[in-house]
């Protein structure tokens, strides 16, 4: 967020400048909203996206950041219905689910990501609470990679990460 703010005052500089026909200035603040613009997309396209739904925010919240920290830029899910928009339209190298939701069935959402021909590469990978095995079938049976317990999510991430991302 700091970054794009950033690159939009210089954007704004940029044209402030060219707009009061200062030659100079906006010659200055071209040459470095270009080298700006290489860095920012440096930066942004050689991390890889993860795509995070979640309605708890425990933990939801810490996989974030623990997916932050770990190198991956990431997008959470507005709702469950945005799931398949989303994907299509930010196109991450992965998806993760919090089968838990009060306004409609995950499953099923995965399920539609899974029938999209856009999105059906998708690694997904599902984390609900232990007891909740029903949940966790319908998971497995919608389509979802791996369905993992979400006490064990965060201590086991990176064995996680590396085996929903294995190509066979």
């Amino acid at each position: 967020m700091r970054t794009q703010l950033i690159y939009y005052y210089l954007l704004y500089s940029l044209f402030g400048a060219l707009r009061q026909g200062l030659p100079i200035l906006a010659n200055s603040a071209l040459n470095v909203f270009a080298i700006f613009t290489r860095i920012f997309q440096a930066v942004t396209m050689t991390q890889p996206l993860a795509l995070v739904l979640y309605e708890k925010l425990l933990p939801g919240t810490q996989l974030v950041n623990r997916l932050h920290d770990s190198g991956y830029r990431v997008v959470t899910v507005p709702g469950v219905e945005a799931l398949v928009s989303s994907a299509e339209k930010e196109r991450p190298m992965l998806v993760f689910a919090d089968l838990v939701s009060s306004r409609a069935k995950v499953s099923e959402a995965i399920a539609k990501l899974k029938q999209n021909p856009t999105t059906t590469h998708l690694p997904v990978v599902a984390f609900v609470d232990e007891k909740d095995v029903a949940s966790q079938n319908e998971a497995r049976s919608a389509g979802a990679n791996l369905v993992v317990n979400e006490s064990a999510l965060l201590p086991h991430l990176q064995h996680f990460l590396d085996q929903a991302l294995h190509i066979d």
